[in-house]
């Protein structure tokens, strides 16, 4: 009855069933994998390890173990191109973040970072010069984490060790955040005598239910650990262990992949755009953005699916 509801208001609609295409990565068609094997990319990456767990899911890990995944000026421009390489894949549909080794991320690099910065900032003798090249620095960094946004798939982190800095302006740009008993959360920046500038101050706020609470966090860079960061709103779920956490990441992205793309992008386009808007203006974004994406093929599947009670999801064709 649905499914009659919405061929009438959209007019007669022809469906074909698309034949099952095997996973095609960045560069070219691959075959579904286990999570040990690489996803070939046209560009590839010292810092990031990219592997696909299943068909239509990608799992983006930090990879400088031996130094705990601290953000180094290679890393700030491969977050970047990864992401957007992500966001163009049409195959992919979500997206695991994790990092290797002891921690998630221990933040910046500051001696790469240091060596940057100095390097060019005295070679400029005149006070505005230096503000305009670390202006031109930072907007840069900012637009690395700002990937993560952009990209229409959900990117679920997955959490363990510390997540120090840096590490919290990234998991704020994720749809979803998941931790390990043993996690741990600082803002570590005002303990370096700056503020942090790449979207912990922009984001989290939005994010959590406890504004008094991320002020102190912030003001003081004490250490939070994860079941307090779950009180506070920043993380869905805390798990015993990374194995625990990881499998539970993965059954998540199973499920959300299963779904029509057309929906669940809409939804993180729509979500965003809320965020920053009044609820006035976030129905009137869904009334220009549904008057289009109702007449997808994914509305007639998708229902026709929930009225005839199908025991599996329908395929959605890539989006």
């Amino acid at each position: 009855m649905v499914s009659n509801v919405i061929c009438g208001l959209i007019g007669r609609v022809i469906t074909r069933t698309s034949p099952r295409i095997p996973v095609q990565s960045l560069a070219g068609v691959i075959s579904s994998r286990n999570i040990s094997e690489k996803a070939r990319y046209t560009m590839s990456y010292e810092t990031l390890d990219i592997t696909s767990p299943h068909e239509r899911i990608l799992h983006v890990q930090l990879n400088r173990p031996d130094k705990l995944n601290a953000m180094n000026k290679v890393f700030w421009r491969e977050i970047l191109d990864c992401f957007r390489e992500i966001s163009d894949d049409t195959d992919i549909r979500v997206v695991i973040l994790s990092g290797a080794g002891r921690m998630f991320s221990a933040g910046l690099d500051i001696g790469d970072m240091t060596d940057l910065i100095t390097s060019q900032v005295t070679k400029k003798l005149d006070v505005a010069r230096r503000a305009k090249y670390l202006q031109s620095l930072i907007t840069l960094y900012q637009e690395s984490f700002n990937a993560l946004e952009k990209c229409q798939k959900p990117v679920i982190s997955a959490i363990h060790g510390g997540c120090i800095g840096s590490g919290i302006d990234l998991i704020a740009a994720c749809d979803v955040r998941y931790c390990t008993q043993d996690a741990w959360f600082q803002v570590k920046q005002v303990d370096l005598g700056f503020a942090p500038d790449m979207g912990t101050l922009q984001r989290v706020p939005k994010a959590i239910g406890n504004n008094s609470m991320l002020r102190e966090m912030v003001y003081t860079a004490r250490k939070v650990e994860g079941f307090e960061a779950k009180e506070m709103g920043l993380i869905s779920r805390v798990f015993p262990n990374k194995e625990a956490m990881l499998s539970e990441v993965d059954r998540l992205a199973e499920s959300i992949a299963s779904k029509s793309p057309v929906a669940v992008q809409g939804c993180k386009v729509a979500l965003n755009y809320s965020r920053d808007h009044t609820i006035s203006e976030g129905l009137k974004f869904m009334q220009c953005w549904n008057m289009t994406m109702l007449q997808s093929e994914d509305v007639i599947k998708g229902s026709e699916a929930v009225a005839t009670k199908a025991e599996k999801p329908p395929h959605f064709s890539k989006l």
